[in-house]
C-alpha cells in the first residue's frame, strides 16, 4: 500500500511539474543609472507577454517570464544568469540592456548551453565568443557609424569630427566605429575624448574640444551624461555645424524634455535610432498608440526591441516544438520572419539580425526622421544655430 501511495504521489508531482508554464528569463536594468532604458524594456516585455498569453500562450500553456534586475551593473548581470538558469530553470534568456552587461553574460550562457537574444546592446564585440548561443536583434556600433556618415554625405561632409564617448564597452565600441567610418569617408578626426560616466563636470573636456574647432561632434553617451554634456556645451559656447550621436541618451524620449533631459539644449541634435512610431514596418503605429494609451508616454525604440525580442523568442520555441534549450537555439538560427514591428528578422552566421538604422533630428522638441531619404518625415535643419542665436 505504501508503495502504491508513493507511486501515486510521484506521478502527481510529475504531473504538477509538467503543468508549469514554460519560462523565459529576462535580464535588464530596472534600477541604477540606466533604469530609464530598463523601464522601456520592461514595458515592452509586458505588452508582448499580455498579447502572447491572450492568444493562447506557448505550446498550449501560458508563458511565464522571470525578470532579473541587473541594477545597471555588469557583475550583477552576470549573477543573473546563474539565478535564472540554475535556480529558476528558464529555457532561454533575453537581455541585457547595456553592452557592458550583455558582454558579461554571453560566455556564461554559452557555458550553460542556453540561448540568449540581445534586444539592445550595440557594441559589436558582444557577438564575440558566443559559441553559437547568442543572437542580436538590434543593429551594432558599426551600423550606427555608417548610418551617420551616410547622413553626413547627403547633408554635406563635415570638415572634421570630434568623437566623445563614455569609457565603457558601449562608448569605446561606438567611438572606434565612428573613427573607422569617418576615416574611410575622408573626414579628419579633430580629437577623441573619453570620459567617466556621471562625472560632476565635463566643461574642461568640452573646452578642449572647442579649441579644436570641429565641424561635427559625435557623442556615445547614456541619458544622464547626454543631458549634462549638452547643458555644458552651451556653457562653454561650443558651436559645431553638427551635433550628432550614437543613439541611446540622445534618442531617449526623455532627452528633449525639461523635466528629465536637456530640454531646449537638446534642440537640433541628430541621432541614430533603430525605430520610430512613423517607421514603415507593420504594426509600428499601432504599437505606439497602444503604448501611449497604456503608459501615457511615447515609446522609445528600446521598448519595441524588447517587445519584438520576446515575440521572436516565442516564435522560436513554437518552431522547436518543446522547451529544450538546444532545440530553441537551433530554431533561432533558422529564424526568417518577413514582418515584425521592428522590421524583418533573420540572423546571419554570427547571430546578427540585419536591421536598418534611421537618423533623427530634434526639431521643436520632437524627433523627426531625416535620413535615409526614403524613410524621412522631414528635412534636416542645418547648420546648427550658434547658442547666442537661439
Amino acid at each position: 500500500m505504501r508503495r502504491l501511495v508513493l507511486a501515486v504521489a510521484v506521478l502527481g508531482l510529475a504531473a504538477c511539474q509538467q503543468s508549469k508554464p514554460g519560462r523565459i528569463g529576462i535580464i535588464t536594468a530596472l534600477t541604477g543609472t540606466q533604469q530609464a532604458f530598463g523601464q522601456a524594456h520592461d514595458r515592452g516585455f509586458d505588452m508582448a507577454l499580455e498579447e502572447i498569453n491572450a492568444s493562447g500562450g506557448v505550446l498550449g500553456k501560458p508563458l511565464e517570464i522571470v525578470k532579473y534586475d541587473d541594477q545597471s551593473k555588469a557583475d550583477i548581470a552576470a549573477q543573473g544568469v546563474a539565478k535564472l538558469v540554475d535556480r529558476d530553470k528558464v529555457s532561454a534568456l533575453i537581455g541585457s540592456y547595456s553592452s557592458e552587461s550583455t558582454k558579461a553574460i554571453v560566455p556564461l550562457v554559452a557555458r550553460r548551453g542556453v540561448p540568449l537574444l540581445m534586444p539592445t546592446a550595440t557594441a559589436d564585440n558582444v557577438l564575440d565568443s558566443t559559441e553559437g548561443w547568442s543572437f542580436r536583434l538590434c543593429s551594432g556600433a558599426t551600423d550606427y557609424a555608417n548610418a551617420m556618415v551616410g547622413f553626413y554625405k547627403d547633408a554635406g561632409l563635415p570638415k572634421s569630427v570630434a568623437i566623445i564617448y563614455e569609457n565603457t564597452n558601449f562608448g569605446q565600441a561606438n567611438g572606434a566605429a565612428m573613427k573607422k567610418a569617418a576615416t574611410v569617408a575622408g573626414i579628419p578626426i579633430a580629437t577623441e575624448e573619453s570620459y567617466t560616466a556621471k562625472s560632476p563636470s565635463y566643461t574642461a573636456m568640452l573646452q578642449k574640444v572647442k579649441d579644436k574647432r570641429p565641424d561635427a561632434i559625435y557623442f556615445a553617451s547614456y541619458l544622464l551624461d547626454a543631458t549634462s554634456l549638452m547643458h555644458q556645451a552651451r556653457q562653454v559656447d561650443l558651436n559645431p555645424r553638427y551635433y550628432t550621436a550614437a543613439g541611446t541618451g540622445f534618442s531617449a524620449p526623455e532627452f528633449p524634455t525639461e523635466e528629465n533631459g536637456a530640454g531646449k539644449d537638446a534642440e537640433y541634435t541628430f541621432s541614430v535610432t533603430q525605430w520610430m512610431p512613423e517607421s514603415k514596418w507593420s504594426g509600428s503605429a499601432e504599437f505606439a498608440k497602444k503604448f501611449q494609451a497604456k503608459y501615457g508616454s511615447s515609446p522609445a525604440y528600446h521598448a519595441v526591441q524588447a517587445y519584438t525580442a520576446l515575440k521572436v523568442m516565442v516564435d522560436a520555441v513554437k518552431r522547436a516544438g518543446k522547451w529544450d534549450s538546444t532545440a530553441i537555439r537551433d530554431a533561432l538560427k533558422a529564424t526568417n520572419i518577413p514582418e515584425t514591428t521592428f522590421g524583418p528578422v533573420k540572423f546571419d552566421e554570427r547571430g546578427q539580425n540585419l536591421h536598418p538604422v534611421l537618423v533623427t533630428q530634434i526639431q521643436k522638441g520632437k524627433y523627426v526622421i531625416v535620413n535615409p531619404k526614403s524613410e524621412a518625415t522631414g528635412d534636416p535643419f542645418l547648420p546648427t544655430p550658434k547658442w547666442s542665436e537661439r
